[in-house]
């Protein structure tokens, strides 16, 4: 019968919807929003003209524009007529012109761990996989399976420490609410307390989500405590030269606390001071107890990045190499960083004067206090949630601020919008 064909299609398509099996991950949960992104594609989906964004972490100029460094360009029209670059593969260490020039912009030239090359750079997916990285190794090598990290820290280094398999994480106290500074006290008591050898993760400066840094003789109190208690320090370092314009500045704890002859890992980035966000330019920098030491880390450190990565990228790195080993372009670079600090600093400042014009209940000396690209503004989740739905104001729930975000013409307006936030949600 004509019928028969079309009969058993309709058989075969019912079956299918029976037998049809439910998928093995269909109990996975989704995943929560990441928080910063999540604001940036709240913020860019929002139509009102007078939207402002002061959440995801990179630079803006005065027109809010993002700002690809005037070297980065130089260098970059360079390396498009230069005819002995390849896309080849790197070494599984990285590009080690880009290595030994970010460890030596890092440490200092007479750093006793460069002259008696006792130190290790391995190129990393920036700042963050360095950190991975870095903490793969310790989980493995290290006897030590506790770490601490600064209350509050940055959103990234929990779930990094969970996912490489680190179970107990705690927290040594840092920021102080009442006086949005640093709780120096709290974290000293907390240092020493730690279990001996512990692994104590550090910001070296521009300390995110806060913008509190110790100064240097607060440095020396928290040396002082690490060292008594063996601890293994891990300095997380994704803002040097962008915190406060001057790079052996920003460096100072970092290197102070290797002249006090401690072993330690730090994770470089270069997105912020080189403005290379989507290149992932960082490494990884050991300081170890000696030259055998560090190569047989530096070993182990290459095996690690074949397993998660393969092997890195080179543009970036080759941008960050080429400024860092030409002395006129290294002083073009100098230049740039100065003015992206400035220009934050600046910002810093316009807010704070905005918000005494306008009379915003509180004090609000910590804006200019803080350092580096965010400040703990100290605004609750109340404050922030009018900021967002009635003032087109983005920022993190937490009240993490970028300032880079800021400028002349939208200043004021933030300033009044906080103050009408300020006043409708009082913190209690």
């Amino acid at each position: 019968s004509y019928k028969t064909p079309m009969l058993i299609a309709q058989a075969m398509m019912a079956g299918a919807k029976r037998v049809r099996m439910e998928s093995v991950f269909s109990k996975v949960e989704a995943a929560p929003p990441d928080p910063v992104f999540h604001v940036k594609n709240t913020f860019q989906a929002d139509k009102d003209p007078r939207k402002v964004n002061l959440g995801v972490g990179a630079y803006r100029t005065e027109e809010g524009q993002p700002w690809v460094l005037p070297v980065v360009h130089t260098i970059e029209a360079q390396m498009s007529t230069d005819p002995t670059l390849d896309h080849e593969y790197l070494p599984l260490d990285g590009l080690r012109a880009f290595t030994d020039a970010a460890s030596r912009l890092l440490l200092g030239d007479s750093s006793p761990a460069i002259t008696q090359n006792r130190f290790c750079g391995v190129q990393a997916l920036s700042g963050t996989g360095a950190v991975r990285l870095g903490m793969a190794f310790l989980f493995r090598y290290y006897p030590n399976k506790t770490v601490y990290v600064s209350k509050p820290t940055w959103g990234n280094h929990r779930g990094i420490l969970k996912d490489t398999g680190f179970t107990d994480v705690r927290e040594y106290r840092y920021y102080e609410k009442e006086t949005r500074g640093l709780d120096l006290q709290g974290m000293l008591e907390d240092l020493r307390s730690a279990p001996e050898g512990s692994i104590i993760l550090l910001h070296a400066c521009a300390h995110n989500p806060t913008g509190v840094d110790p100064n240097r003789e607060q440095w020396k109190a928290i040396l002082a405590a690490v060292k008594e208690r063996r601890h293994f320090t891990f300095f997380d370092c994704a803002y040097q030269g962008f915190a406060s314009g001057d790079l052996d500045a920003d460096a100072w704890a970092v290197r102070e606390f290797v002249q006090e002859g401690l072993e330690l890992f730090v994770s470089q980035s270069f997105s912020k001071n080189f403005g290379l966000y989507n290149e992932r330019v960082g490494q990884l920098c050991g300081v170890l107890s000696d030259s055998e030491t560090a190569a047989v880390v530096r070993s182990q450190l290459k095996m690690f990045g074949r397993r998660m990565w393969s092997n890195c990228p080179n543009h970036g790195a080759r941008i960050v190499a080429t400024a860092l080993n030409n002395p006129s372009l290294y002083q073009e670079w100098c230049d740039n960083v100065t003015t992206m600090a400035d220009r934050v600093r600046s910002m810093r400042e316009e807010l704070h004067h905005a918000l005494k014009a306008n009379g915003t209940p509180g004090s609000w000396t910590h804006i200019t206090q803080q350092i580096g690209m965010f400040s703990f503004t100290g605004l609750t989740p109340a404050q922030v949630e009018c900021l967002t739905s009635k003032h087109h104001v983005y920022l993190l729930k937490n009240g993490r601020a970028n300032m880079c975000g800021l400028n002349s013409s939208n200043v004021e307006y933030v300033a009044d919008a906080i103050k009408d936030a300020v006043t409708a949600y009082p913190e209690e």
